[in-house]
């Protein structure tokens, strides 16, 4: 074991709190998401020499006292350690914990709340030495050369460090250009993790999650990687790296039974998913995968996507208003989705379409608007939820200057047990107008007797099918019948 260890640690916090999604939260649906920014730059460490440990305690269910002795027998000189927005209160109680414990641990966080906000999040205690600001796999890496040369953070770019009582901030870090360069991900969960901890209510478990790329041109306001950690310029993986992943995959993980690419835009470059069906296809290589998309396939596409593998697409369609899609920067209209839904249903493959509310500009009669949408595009699935706004988004800021956030308090983006909750109003919707209407959103596209009919024939033609649903329904059916609790 080399001598310079590094422990990467999604800290833990409520059981099932799936910290590394773009929303963090307990979810409806049972999600629980890999640590994949966290695998990946462990990848990183270890490829360039450190000694690395992973721990992800909300995914295994440990406690602050078991990875204080996992740390203690490990002995690493560095700590990285995922945060997000709603935990980030528990999150630096657990480094206070564990810098006691260790006075010369030196302690990183990392995740889109700190790169929001690196001085306020060093504020927040003397146990944090410093933040990653962005993109942190070749951070983590000089850092962990700097520390073990003996000198220190100060020429470690993209990082916010304690410099004594003051925070310094260093210089920006590029994004990486070269992602084939990185150690294929899979391969870290090969080495700490059980692919069947995590879950995600579209995708046929167990599930292996990776990513074909980083980035996304698009400028929707609200969305929370592309503004902090990943930039809004796309950045691929090659086709022949992606697709020797899926052999890695098949032949490391053979009771894997889907892959779900975790792209912000899968779709971005239509000839490339394209290629990659076709690479998939021309290997011989028989795994569902499912995928995040724009509204803006055509038929084609979508075909040759569904010959390699594909089963579904999960698609933000968000509002039914074409003036409040206007106002997100969405950068699609209600024409495009139907003609999408219609190219989606020609080809055979399941859409999972998410809707918000409480968009700029919101009433009761847009919300309508959205809920009908819903119900004409007829998606496999769907959620409806107030829109979740995080530090560091245009969103977050259009809130905030018009007083519409109900709270500073990061804890409270989290109702008690664990779920979303609803901190942002409109100019006409208070928080309970627009969960009473999710609610009853949900009510009326799942309980629809159609609906429940085709579902139905589906689970009985299909055992996979049948199995992700009960899973997805134990937890479903119980806030689809009571609703909501509010914070």
């Amino acid at each position: 074991m080399p001598e310079f260890r590094i422990t990467f640690l999604n800290p833990p916090f409520l059981k099932n709190y799936s910290r590394p999604q773009r929303s963090p939260a307990v979810t409806k649906s049972g999600t629980l998401y890999y640590p994949m920014w966290l695998a990946y730059a462990c990848g990183a460490a270890e490829k360039a020499g450190s000694g690395v440990d992973l721990i992800d305690a909300p995914a295994d269910g440990h406690d602050e006292d078991y990875v204080s002795r996992r740390i203690k027998q490990f002995g690493p000189k560095l700590l990285v350690a995922e945060t997000s927005t709603p935990s980030i209160h528990n999150d630096v109680k657990v480094m206070e914990r564990l810098k006691r414990e260790n006075p010369g641990l030196f302690i990183l966080m990392v995740g889109t709340h700190v790169t929001a906000l690196p001085a306020e999040s060093l504020a927040l205690s003397a146990a944090v030495d410093a933040v990653a600001m962005g993109e942190y796999d070749h951070t983590v890496t000089d850092l962990a050369a700097s520390l073990s040369r003996g000198a220190g953070p100060a020429a470690v770019a993209g990082i916010a460090w304690r410099d004594g009582e003051k925070a310094t901030t260093n210089p920006r870090r590029d994004f990486i250009e070269e992602l084939d360069e990185l150690p294929f991900v899979s391969s870290v969960y090969k080495k700490f993790l059980r692919i069947e901890n995590y879950f995600n209510a579209n995708a046929i478990p167990p599930m292996v999650t990776i990513t074909t790329s980083r980035g996304c041109p698009f400028p929707c306001s609200f969305c929370v990687y592309p503004q902090t950690l990943m930039s809004r310029k796309a950045r691929y993986r090659s086709v022949k790296n992606v697709v020797d992943e899926l052999e890695y995959i098949r032949d490391n993980f053979p009771h894997a039974r889907s892959i779900f690419f975790e792209d912000d835009t899968f779709s971005i470059n239509k000839k490339r998913c394209a290629e990659i069906s076709g690479e998939v296809i021309r290997r011989g290589i028989k795994m569902q995968w499912i995928i995040n998309a724009r509204a803006d396939l055509d038929y084609e596409t979508i075909r040759v996507m569904k010959e390699a593998g594909l089963r579904l697409m999960c698609v933000g369609f968000e509002s039914g208003s074409q003036q409040l899609l206007d106002n997100i920067s969405k950068k699609t209209s209600v024409d495009k989705m139907e003609e999408f839904m219609s190219n989606a249903r020609r080809a055979g493959v399941l859409v999972h379409g998410c809707f918000m509310v409480g968009l700029p500009g919101e009433t009761k009669e847009t919300m309508r608007k959205t809920l009908d949408l819903a119900c004409r595009l007829n998606p496999d699935t769907a959620q409806f939820y107030p829109i979740m706004v995080y530090p560091g988004t245009e969103a977050y800021g259009w809130y905030e200057e018009r007083g519409y956030l109900s709270t500073d308090d990061f804890s409270k983006w989290l109702t008690p047990s664990g779920l979303h909750n609803t901190v942002i109003r409109t100019e006409s919707l208070t928080p309970k107008d627009m969960v009473k209407f999710c609610d009853q959103a949900r009510r009326e596209f799942y309980l629809r007797p159609s609906y429940i009919a085709r579902k139905a024939v589906r689970m009985a033609a299909d055992p996979d099918e049948m199995r992700r649903t009960l899973r997805s329904a134990k937890v479903f059916l119980r806030h689809l019948l009571t609703g909501s609790d509010v914070a």
